[in-house]
């Protein structure tokens, strides 16, 4: 009986030890946004990204602090973080969790890309809706870089957009966004 329950410990023991290591992390991931509309084209950076991959389930999480994101117009920036448009006070973080869809095809002991798809759920300014993106994993040298080019489409269904009654077009449908960032085991 000792030795099964010996046996039971260890396995918890390594399981748990196993899982705790199964982890690459960001926290300088760079997310660039960008929209073209009649009154101007808009772009922001942010290079505080923080994103986790866990490599025992393939779960992958990205956080993006929304007051992060510097423009080149303080204004743009100053609008962009109002209640109108991101709320960032209300709403500090975008968020992604998903999963990647082809995960078991990915060895992270070898140099390697992949062409993977990750499946989950983009939540911004509170309102959160099913995704389905794709991007490119390098594993090389015992990190990951991740690239990803995509649209999140229609903006304003998240809540962001111009204010009710405005006739200005400053906002565009469709918000194109480049994650580049690399990820170091934990």
């Amino acid at each position: 009986m000792k030795k099964i329950i010996l046996a039971l410990v260890i396995t918890v023991v390594t399981v748990f030890n196993v899982s705790a290591q199964a982890k690459y992390i960001t926290r300088t991931g760079q997310a660039i946004i960008y929209s073209h509309t009649v009154a101007e084209d808009i772009t922001a950076t942010n290079n505080t990204v923080t994103g986790i991959i866990n490599v025992g389930t393939g779960e992958v999480a990205i956080f993006v602090p929304v007051q992060s994101f510097q423009f080149v117009k303080a204004l743009m920036q100053e609008h962009f973080n109002s209640s109108n448009f991101l709320d960032s006070k209300q709403y500090p973080r975008i968020i992604l969790k998903g999963k990647i869809a082809n995960f078991s095809s990915i060895d992270f002991s070898k140099n390697k890309k992949y062409e993977v798809s990750v499946e989950g759920e983009l939540t911004i300014k509170g309102t959160t809706k099913p995704v389905t993106e794709n991007a490119t994993l390098e594993i090389e040298n015992g990190k990951v870089n991740v690239n990803s080019k995509f649209i999140v489409k229609d903006i304003g269904s998240y809540g962001v957009g111009k204010p009710k009654g405005s006739k200005k077009n400053n906002v565009a449908d469709d918000i194109a966004v480049t994650y580049t960032a690399i990820y170091e085991k934990e």
